[in-house]
């Protein structure tokens, strides 16, 4: 299984985040859900967690 990125830049935000965060699919997904709770407000929800999951993208090497 490779690696997956949830990064902000992707999405709309108040603050312009531009935080990206890598690594196997379950710990992006727990490190995303407490970054939307603390940064951007979001409730730590199966449905906060279910969107960010559907929303990885396969890391790309340079």
């Amino acid at each position: 299984m490779g690696r997956k990125v949830a990064d902000c830049r992707d999405f709309p935000s108040d603050n312009n985040c531009t935080l990206a965060i890598s690594g196997e699919e379950d710990e992006v997904v727990s490190a995303a859900t407490q970054h939307a709770v603390s940064a951007h407000g979001h409730e730590d929800t199966q449905d906060v967690r279910d969107w960010l999951r559907q929303n990885l993208k396969d890391e790309v090497s340079v």
